[in-house]
């Protein structure tokens, strides 16, 4: 199955979660192990001459295909999560959204200094979520070596945010 043919599986939802948002729909992606199964493998393609040790997913949906990942990787999985879901000592990062702040937290130790850290969630939209997940890995002490995507909404404008980074989507809309 090829990059194109995954657009299939991603559903348009308009005026999802607010009016004038059309949401995309990943559900009908998860629900065929033909689609998920491709998605990882192209996912992976794009990382494969890469050395990772850890990958980072993004609450929530960057979990589901980024254990995946891990999986086939032989890599660790960190989560980086909204504030009060993670237990112990944690680094937090603030972030601006297009209306207001929100915050990501990942656990102090959950990455060792030095350690080569994919990040991953299923869409690059604006860019903010990303960047303070990127800038949270390095603050513990991570390298970041490439972010990847299930799908980027180039219209969003996303990389400006994070264009000292390698960026990997695997489709774009």
């Amino acid at each position: 199955m090829e990059h194109d043919e995954l657009k299939k599986y991603i559903h348009d939802v308009p005026d999802f979660p607010k009016p004038g948002i059309v949401f995309k729909d990943i559900a009908p992606l998860l629900a065929s192990a033909k689609a998920r199964t491709a998605a990882v493998d192209l996912l992976l393609k794009e990382v494969e001459n890469l050395k990772i040790d850890t990958v980072v997913g993004i609450e929530s949906r960057g979990f589901l295909l980024g254990t995946l990942l891990a999986d086939r990787l032989g890599a660790k999985f960190v989560m980086v999560r909204k504030p009060g879901k993670l237990p112990g000592d944690l680094e937090r990062m603030p972030y601006q959204l297009e209306y207001g702040y929100d915050t990501l937290e990942i656990q102090e130790h959950a990455i060792a200094k030095g350690e080569k850290v994919l990040i991953h969630d299923d869409v690059l939209a604006t860019g903010g979520t990303v960047s303070a997940a990127a800038d949270l890995v390095e603050k513990v002490g991570g390298e970041v070596v490439a972010l990847n995507f299930l799908m980027e909404l180039s219209f969003l404008n996303g990389r400006k945010k994070i264009k000292s980074h390698k960026v990997l989507p695997l489709i774009k809309f």
